[in-house]
């Protein structure tokens, strides 16, 4: 069964231009570097055709071949530094509590 692929418009703008942005510093850099693409496809270990479409910003490529296109080409920490760890690191005893609702104020 093929997977079900979010619409382009679902896509949010902002992330649209983000994967934009890094799919064309990868095509940037890539051939900055002269390194053809079947080279950085083997280092991926991707498709030709997945090149194209991560080059072109295609929000449907998994972002973690974006992300190892990053790294492979050495940008990563530029394109998507690391988060402050605030952010991810919290006390797992905690939880997302629900509302409480008074009933009394409802007829």
């Amino acid at each position: 069964m093929p997977k079900k692929l979010r619409p382009p418009q679902a896509v949010p703008t902002a992330i649209t231009r983000r994967l934009e942005t890094w799919g064309r510093a990868i095509r940037t850099q890539r051939i900055l570097r002269h390194m053809p693409a079947e080279d950085l496809c083997a280092r991926m270990d991707i498709s030709d055709a997945t090149l194209r479409r991560i080059e072109r910003g295609d929000s449907s490529v998994n972002v973690a071949a974006y992300l190892t296109a990053l790294w492979v080409l050495g940008i990563l920490d530029v394109a998507a530094p690391a988060m402050d760890p605030a952010y991810w690191q919290a006390d797992p005893a905690a939880r997302a509590r629900a509302l409480q609702v008074d009933d009394d104020d409802y007829f």
